[in-house]
């Protein structure tokens, strides 16, 4: 998958290399200048006289001019706090009880004491302030109904480590699973019910991409925690090897289609160009013309240039909102479109190809050429880990019991012919991990496409979302909702207000604000009919 990251740990995002200074409050970022792999003579000399420099330096005059966002803080009054959670919830022998601590974010500004809403974000994977800072619907609705607001950071993601820096390690690894992360969810959330006197308050989830897969899950194995869940972008079909492995690349392809006639058929000709070119032995000419920083001169290059130009258009369709936005690297309003343009302004589509991948790459304008293998990595995800420590905790993920065996083939999509198949997804996991995916396992432990007996889910999706096409979008019952936001990108609706918003997101906002209004009524009544003995309706006398 390639949910909601942070710039820092997915790494695959510009030259410019970034940082976070946190403290128990939320604090600007801070950024660092460009990073350089090589001299210009070096990289020239390795490249012929055609220089990628001055390739990117003219592509960034093309680029609109579009300033990083101002830094807004992560939510009212956020508070960073650490919980000593249980290592291994499924082990009782002697270990059973070791702890590490879990990162979580605590705002009570628009909290009624002892009476308001529990607001819960499932954490997805990564750095926990990063979904905080992106979520502010959250806060928006919080302060209407006046609800303590909670971020839970998953453990192996951020600094929620329990082997602390070697928790990626092979030794390490198998205590990061979903149910582990639920349990640690449910736990928190009952210690601090009792810690804060919120006893008697309803729970909602929150959650967005496989954060959102989370909150739903929350609700279908803890309903004597959660009271309902709000699962934004949720491909809880897709994670569970349901649906068609062409789907997602196919609807990357159909975002780009939609924005501008004649984007997709350029992408078609720069990604045969450049295959031709290699066959020739043109190598020179393919780096050039592509900007990166060491020559694309082996089969290996070349599918990993592909793999990193695919990358960037995934990241484009996902992030593609109605406003620039800083959450997977800085991208301005309508990306598709500007990538779009980018190509199209170009004679030459190889170099249209840089222009547009470059709105990811390259928004900065600063990049002196692409390091394609630094910024890109394949793993067992298609859609792309990132880099770092986060990456590689994912990585594991989607070697185990999350399934995404998407591949792009050249018929249904714009992209080169790039096969995942089961049994390579196999034979990569069992290289790099010395595991074996359970391709069954969440169709059996998380109920798969069969959820009927699930109760207060809404399961939201943007159009634009690559990853709709492998959510819940047909209401399964009156307390099961599906949302779907016309000209919505991926998990737009907890994104707060903005001008620019869509129609459709301003409805859907108010819709899923209903709904969990009524749960929570409906939450608060069954606990006092519990107070007084009175047995709920439809029950055996």
């Amino acid at each position: 998958m390639a949910p909601a990251r942070s710039r820092e740990e997915r790494g695959s995002v510009t030259c410019c290399c970034r940082s976070h200074v946190r403290s128990r409050r939320w604090s600007p970022r801070a950024r660092s200048g460009p990073c350089v792999e090589q001299s210009g003579a070096e990289r020239d000399a390795a490249m012929g006289t055609r220089s990628p420099q001055l390739l990117l330096f003219v592509l960034s005059l093309l680029l609109p001019v579009r300033g990083a966002p101002a830094a807004q803080p992560a939510g009212p009054g956020l508070e960073e706090q650490l919980f000593p959670q249980v290592r291994d919830h499924f082990r009782f022998e002697a270990g059973g009880n070791e702890t590490f601590p879990q990162r979580y974010l605590l705002s009570a500004k628009f909290w009624k004491k002892g009476f308001g809403p529990i607001f819960f974000y499932t954490g997805n994977e990564g750095n926990i302030w990063t979904f905080a800072e992106n979520s502010d619907f959250i806060f928006e609705l919080a302060e209407q109904q006046q609800a303590l607001v909670i971020f839970a950071e998953h453990r192996y993601y951020g600094k929620s480590l329990p082997f602390g820096l070697e928790s990626t390690q092979l030794k390490n690894t198998h205590l990061l699973t979903v149910e582990q992360a639920l349990a640690d969810y449910a736990v928190l959330i009952t210690e601090l019910k009792q810690q804060y006197g919120a006893a008697g308050c309803p729970v909602i989830a929150f959650g967005g991409s496989y954060g959102g897969m989370l909150s739903a899950y929350m609700r279908m194995k803890y309903p004597n925690v959660v009271d309902g869940a709000l699962a934004a972008s949720a491909p809880v079909l897709s994670v569970a090897g349901l649906g068609d492995p062409t789907q997602f690349f196919r609807d990357v392809t159909a975002d780009f289609q939609k924005s501008i006639p004649g984007c997709v058929p350029a992408v078609q000709r720069a990604f045969q160009q450049i295959r031709d070119l290699f066959l020739s032995g043109a190598y020179d000419e393919i780096s050039s013309k592509m900007a990166t920083c060491s020559k694309i001169s082996s089969k290996e290059d070349l599918y990993q240039l592909f793999g990193f130009a695919r990358n960037a258009f995934t990241m484009i369709a996902m992030m593609d909102y109605p406003y620039k936005t800083d959450f997977m690297g800085h991208l301005p309003a309508n990306p598709v479109k500007v990538g779009c343009e980018q190509i199209l302004a170009h004679t030459d589509p190889i170099q249209g190809l840089a222009a547009l991948v470059g709105v990811f790459y390259n928004s900065s304008g600063s990049a002196q050429c692409y390091d394609v293998y630094r910024l890109y990595r394949p793993c067992a995800d298609p859609t792309g880990c990132g880099t770092g420590a986060d990456a590689e905790a994912w990585d594991y993920q989607v070697c185990t019991e999350i399934n995404l065996t998407f591949n792009s083939n050249n018929v249904t999509d714009m992209f080169p012919e790039m096969p995942f198949t089961e049994a390579m997804r196999e034979q990569y996991c069992w290289s790099r991990w010395r595991v074996r995916p359970r391709a069954q396992w969440l169709r059996i432990n998380f109920w798969g496409g069969d959820l009927k007996s699930a109760s207060n889910i809404i399961f939201s999706n943007g159009d634009l979302d690559p990853w709709a096409g492998g959510g819940i979008n047909s209401s399964l019952s009156p307390s099961l909702t599906a949302v779907t936001i016309q000209g919505g990108a991926h998990h737009l609706d907890l994104r707060g207000h903005n001008p620019a918003d869509p129609p459709s997101v301003i409805e859907a906002r108010k819709l899923e604000a209903s709904i969990i209004s009524n749960w929570v009524k409906s939450a608060r009544m069954e606990r006092a009919r519990e107070q007084r003995g009175v047995a709920p309706a439809g029950a055996l006398q």
